[in-house]
């Protein structure tokens, strides 16, 4: 007979425990489902998929210019810590026939974010991702966030910054692009 699996919950409790504390005081009483609750919510990215969010968000459209949406705020947690990490995503595309709403590159963004992840692979899987729905004739994306995980523990360096970007197509190809893009993300 197969074992059951041990749920959420419970393996709060026995982490609790096993910080010398104990689960039933009250402040911790309702901790493991708290606890429980709060990491569903963030790995909804586990449940959600690209397609899923776009849904019926791209559209048909002649436009040739760069499309950019800024300070797109983003909470993710380090798969190797299973600290937060937290900022901003910018994100660009030049269209090539087909453009997507607007709002559908911050729930793009999220697919990802929300799920245990590095910072480098999240920033690919938006590009990725923005190319694949879109077909475009380029995609950059630049992440800037803090990461708990060097603030709090290890070199504890609490004014610290990563930022990583990944450029497709023309953004990656095109030196004027690429120089466009960076120069619009730096700017107010």
């Amino acid at each position: 007979m197969a074992e059951k699996p041990i749920k959420r919950a419970e393996l709060i409790r026995r982490l609790l425990e096993s910080l010398n504390e104990d689960p039933t005081r009250e402040g911790l009483q309702r901790t493991p489902d708290r606890v429980d609750r709060s990491l569903t919510e963030l790995t909804l990215g586990y449940d959600q998929t690209v397609e899923g969010v776009v849904g019926e968000g791209v559209f048909l459209e002649d436009c040739s210019e760069m499309v950019l949406v800024k300070n797109i705020e983003f909470y993710s947690l380090c798969e190797h810590h299973l600290l937060p990490f937290y900022g901003r995503v910018h994100v660009a595309y030049i269209p090539d026939g087909k453009i997507i709403g607007l709002s559908k590159i911050p729930r793009i963004v999220d697919v990802f974010a929300r799920r245990l992840q590095v910072q480098e692979r999240m920033t690919q899987q938006i590009a990725q991702a923005l190319r694949d729905v879109l077909n475009p004739r380029g995609v950059g994306v630049v992440a800037h966030a803090s990461h708990l995980c060097m603030m709090m523990r290890g070199v504890q360096k609490q004014n610290s910054a990563a930022m990583t970007s990944c450029l497709l197509g023309t953004f990656e190809n095109d030196p004027k692009t690429r120089s466009e893009f960076l120069g619009l993300v730096h700017s107010l």
